[in-house]
């Protein structure tokens, strides 16, 4: 019997407001954040009311802008970012890294809103800061090779990202922009993480970054933060039917870009027989429900193969622990360990509920169905944006599980009989972030890997976005523009010698690193 479960003392969303308010009072009032633009906190924008997918109960909403004020605000940007370009390297510097002093010191609040704003369980929004802030620190460190005989951009970065990673993606990527000479624009995700980035930017802003922050629609806003002469680059990450958009307004333009894009990131099982190093690498796979860029939510299994795979696999997945992040036995325990907690909204949870009904009415064999039984939640709270997890055999081609990203706790598993069909249905979605192949013989690996359409490729280990040094970008239709990761990240936003071409996925040609 699963124990009457209470709220971890002093982390409530309440608290949590609170502490911004005393935090970051320019940033935060009573009951709204603001937007960041013109080097000033402005009250401005209309207020969506927003709920937290943990529990469903009120959170600060996005204050969006109409177009001309975002236009004001990138025109702004641009005499921000031709003041901070002359700025010698040594003080843009020891304002960053200012900068994360700050971070690292609030540390816990940023967490605690990324629980309560994306619902991401305490251990992952730790990692997430923790990864933001030391992933910065090591181009800090080794920022002047990387800018030799560069120069920043005619005009700042705008960055509109995807909700899943305010920290260790949008913060990482703005303050590295900001180093390396450039002024910023992030558009806040409409998503969630609102409170988390106003925070962020707020501790940035005092230390001098030359930071915009601005909430509206994507619609509302492209003319100003894709379109306008001003920006100098477009950085975006999400999903493919957005990034097409800006994909073309970007190549209309002839503007520099950072398009990541989804794909669906598979898992090959061929002649393979390490299945216990399998069954302990699955529980990682679904770390925030699968709500990552790196997630594999597909395997394609040798057919001779599906008895042992499932004896792997099953077990595995049976011992995921999910429910509301914050519930404890009693106010004072450690935070819950879980796998995952809520999917982003409750809509969310609906689609992928409904994408499973559907693929099993048209024939996928569901294969396991976790029940909320074990689920650690509050008495009578709100679980309408939990997602048991779920994984089907064979999901039809008409079905959206077939060939896209589910972003959820939704497994597919796909059986092939020959090495064309393994690799025709690891590039089902025509170009990946990752991909794993699982074999025992490093020379069909070494076959097989080069025909697989990801950009990382790993034997038999998952593989992730990378920090520092490690590069990252997507091959086919899952990345657009310069790479990044490492020393490619400062040149993807900086000018080189004349004619330079970047390493990247471009109309005009692809040059991989």
């Amino acid at each position: 019997m699963t124990p009457t479960l209470t709220l971890k003392s002093g982390t409530s969303w309440p608290d949590a407001w609170r502490r911004c308010l005393a935090v970051a009072p320019e940033a935060f009032r009573d009951d709204r954040v603001l937007n960041l633009w013109n080097g000033a906190w402005q009250e401005d924008g209309r207020v969506l009311p927003a709920v937290s997918p943990v529990d469903g109960s009120p959170i600060a909403g996005p204050p969006r802008l109409d177009g001309a004020t975002a236009q004001r605000a990138v025109c702004a940007a641009l005499d921000q970012h031709r003041a901070w370009r002359h700025l010698p390297l040594e003080e843009r510097r020891a304002r960053v890294a200012a900068t994360l002093d700050a971070l690292a010191e609030h540390r816990g609040l940023l967490a605690l809103l990324l629980v309560w704003e994306i619902g991401k369980p305490w251990r992952l929004a730790q990692a997430d800061v923790g990864r933001a802030i030391d992933g910065v620190r090591w181009y800090v460190d080794g920022i002047e090779p990387m800018l030799d005989g560069r120069a920043p951009l005619d005009g700042p970065v705008s960055n509109i990202a995807s909700w899943n990673y305010p920290m260790s993606v949008l913060v990482h990527a703005v303050l590295v922009q900001a180093l390396a000479g450039n002024a910023v624009i992030a558009k806040t995700p409409t998503d969630g993480g609102v409170a988390c980035l106003t925070l962020a930017c707020a501790l940035a802003a005092r230390e001098g970054i030359p930071v915009t922050l601005v909430s509206g629609s994507g619609g509302e806003l492209s003319q100003a933060l894709v379109r306008a002469p001003e920006i100098g680059c477009v950085s975006f990450v999400g999903g493919r039917d957005t990034g097409a958009a800006v994909a073309t307004a970007v190549a209309d333009l002839g503007k520099r870009h950072i398009l990541e894009q989804e794909g669906l990131n598979t898992w090959g099982i061929w002649n393979h027989s390490d299945w216990d190093a399998l069954t302990a690498v699955i529980p990682k796979l679904f770390d925030y429900g699968k709500q990552r860029c790196t997630a594999y939510p597909r395997f394609v299994v040798q057919r001779h193969l599906f008895d042992t795979f499932l004896a792997a696999y099953l077990p595995a997945v049976r011992t995921l622990r999910v429910g509301h992040p914050l519930a404890v036995e009693h106010p004072d325990d450690p935070y819950p360990e879980l796998d995952f907690g809520p999917v982003i909204n409750a809509a969310k949870a609906k689609e992928l509920r409904d994408q499973v009904a559907e693929a099993i009415e048209r024939g996928a064999v569901p294969l396991h169905r976790a029940t909320p039984d074990g689920a650690r939640f509050l008495p009578g709270q709100d679980t309408s944006a939990y997602v048991q997890p779920v994984t089907l055999l064979n999901p039809p081609s008409s079905s959206p599980l077939h060939h896209a990203e589910p972003f959820g706790p939704v497994d597919t598993i796909v059986l092939v009989d020959t090495e064309a069909e393994l690799l025709a249905a690891m590039n089902a979605s025509n170009g990946a972030l990752v991909a794993t192949l699982s074999t025992d013989d490093r020379a069909t690996y070494d076959r097989l890997a080069p025909h697989i359409r990801a950009f990382k490729v790993g034997h038999g280990t998952p593989r992730s976005r990378g920090d520092r040094d490690e590069l990252f970008g997507g091959l086919g239709a899952s990345w657009r523009g310069a790479f990044v990761g490492g020393d490619l990240l400062v040149r993807a936003v900086t000018r080189g010698p004349e004619g330079e071409r970047l390493p990247g996925n471009f109309p005009e040609y692809q040059l991989l690193p």
